[in-house]
């Protein structure tokens, strides 16, 4: 009969070797690494981002005119700033504006980027691939250099948009000065901010339309279901959050859009294409008022935050209901 040995019979086990020196200083480096490699990011984000904010804000509460921005010794005024702007009936019409703005453009974008997307997943292989390539062509565009094309496409002597609808009939576009209205301005911004912000949702949609499984468009088609009602029950539920997520970033991207209205218009004629972030800019440069353009730009990020609140808590209430 075998019996197991006992404690004493066991072989003796040596223990394991203490590290090196070497390994044991190496270890606190290895846990701040990390840290090393992001910090750059960080203070660089800091800098450009939360300085700027914060200081804004402090001058949004000062005196600061342009005596101020050259010998310095800006007063402390309180809210006097956000009372002179508030109190301001143009304030209030470029707000409305800008709300317009803004509500326009990410319809337009979400329901011609959804279309777009839509039609890539149906497109061949090759078509797709030309598709998504003059996609990312619009998309990579500089702003500048888009906004100067669309400054050409609508000259008025020399435009190729006056030209082709003259060659269709339309004797009256001939050398129509589409800047000097302010709803053909506004249609040109809409349309140039349109262009360059479809193919991020439409290449972004399309991502997420390849991650729907194939089986469940296969049993809305067994069950009768058109495209509508397949694209209602099956694609949106599906990509729901997405669809939420372009959105915010399209308010954001829209909201805050500055570039293209100052080099086409410079918020103009008569201020019709003046939205928030130009409002702030004339102020802030024209007038040489910078508190109040300081103020201006707070409450714009106070009102988008707001609409962004809003879209997201919307979000997540449907999500909870489902």
């Amino acid at each position: 009969m075998l019996t197991a040995p006992n404690a004493a019979s066991r072989p003796a086990v040596a223990d394991p070797p203490p590290p090196p020196r070497g390994r044991r200083r190496r270890r606190p480096l290895a846990a701040v690494w990390p840290y090393l490699l992001v910090a750059p990011t960080v203070v660089g984000t800091a800098f450009l981002l939360v300085y700027p904010l914060v200081r804004n804000t402090v001058m949004s509460f000062q005196h600061f005119g342009l005596g101020e921005l050259i010998r310095g010794g800006a007063t402390w005024v309180g809210l006097a700033n956000y009372r002179t702007v508030l109190d301001d009936p143009e304030f209030w019409t470029v707000v409305r504006r800008t709300l317009w703005w803004t509500g326009l453009n990410v319809v337009l974008i979400m329901v011609l980027g959804t279309l777009v997307s839509l039609m890539l997943v149906k497109l061949g292989k090759r078509m797709r691939l030309a598709v998504m390539s003059g996609l990312v062509l619009a998309w990579a565009t500089p702003v500048i250099a888009a906004t100067t094309i669309f400054q050409w496409l609508f000259q008025s002597r020399f435009g190729v948009v006056n030209w082709l609808l003259v060659k269709l009939g339309f004797e009256s576009y001939r050398d129509y000065a589409w800047f000097a209205h302010g709803g053909s301005t506004f249609a040109i911004l809409v349309t140039l901010v349109v262009w360059q912000s479809v193919p991020f949702a439409a290449l972004t949609l399309y991502g997420g339309l390849t991650t729907i499984p194939a089986e469940l468009y296969e049993s809305a088609r067994i069950d009768g279901a058109g495209a509508w009602q397949t694209f209602r029950l099956v694609t949106f539920p599906m990509l729901r959050p997405l669809f939420a997520l372009i959105t915010s970033l399209e308010v954001i991207w829209c909201f805050k859009c500055f570039a293209q209205i100052w080099v086409i218009s410079e918020g103009g004629p008569n201020g019709a294409t003046t939205t928030l972030p130009v409002y702030a800019f004339q102020i802030a440069q024209s007038l040489h008022k910078y508190d109040l353009g300081s103020a201006v730009s707070t409450l714009t990020v106070l009102i988008l935050l707001g609409v962004l609140v809003f879209n997201l808590r919307r979000m997540f209430r449907e999500e909870a209901a489902q």
